[in-house]
């Protein structure tokens, strides 16, 4: 028979472990749901107050995961930048190094922007919010999508090393127009709601490439 002691300790533990596991499914159910309405109204239009509201949670029960406004707003900008990868980064990695690896990456960001075209886009209204507000969101924000511009300069650079592009190719002018092609796209589709705007990135994309090729 084993003892007391011996035979509590194996309950303790899963006592305490199911607070835990559950306090983190309700953190990421809040993260979710601030997410969604960041796509709306902003990662400014973001308070405990109207994501409590959307969740059907008190205020107090918020506050209880995230400490503060900016808590909040920071776990959405990490939110979506893990969700950014794992739709268009790790899985345009699967590619060959060189052209097919940058044309994935392409494709996976074009056709995550063509459903952020009706939904918005966090890292392109947030830099409309933060970009004369230092600190620490401005800083979230920056950091995801310097990671992001690396990965796409890494592929462009790979490019090269392949002999897929030629050898006196700038790469942070190629990233340049990939990247400012996508700001257009937002502004022409979702903004000025212009027909074909889709179709002319594709295009643009396609002579970027043609450009630049060995």
């Amino acid at each position: 028979m084993p003892t007391p002691t011996t035979s509590s300790r194996p309950v303790a533990r899963r006592a305490a472990g199911r607070p835990a596991h559950k306090g983190q499914h309700t953190k990421a159910v809040i993260v979710d749901a601030a997410l969604q309405l960041a796509s709306q109204i902003g990662l400014e239009g973001l308070s405990i107050g109207v994501v409590a509201e959307s969740t059907g949670m008190s205020k107090s029960g918020v506050f209880a995961h995230f400490g503060s406004r900016e808590e909040l707003q920071i776990s959405v900008v990490h939110e979506y930048h893990q969700r950014f990868e794992q739709e268009v980064f790790y899985p345009a990695m699967q590619e060959p190094r060189g052209l097919p690896r940058l044309k994935a990456l392409f494709d996976r960001w074009m056709q995550r922007t063509s459903v952020e075209i009706d939904s918005g886009c966090i890292y392109i209204s947030g830099a409309a919010e933060f970009d004369d507000r230092p600190g620490p969101v401005r800083e979230a924000l920056a950091d995801s999508v310097r990671t992001w511009l690396a990965a796409m300069r890494r592929a462009i650079v790979q490019c090269k090393e392949c002999g897929q592009f030629r050898a006196d190719t700038d790469e942070e002018q190629v990233l340049f127009s990939i990247h400012g092609m996508i700001l257009a796209l937002h502004y022409e589709a979702r903004f000025l709601q212009n027909p074909g705007s889709l179709e002319r990135a594709h295009r643009g994309f396609d002579n970027i490439l043609a450009r630049y090729a060995a």
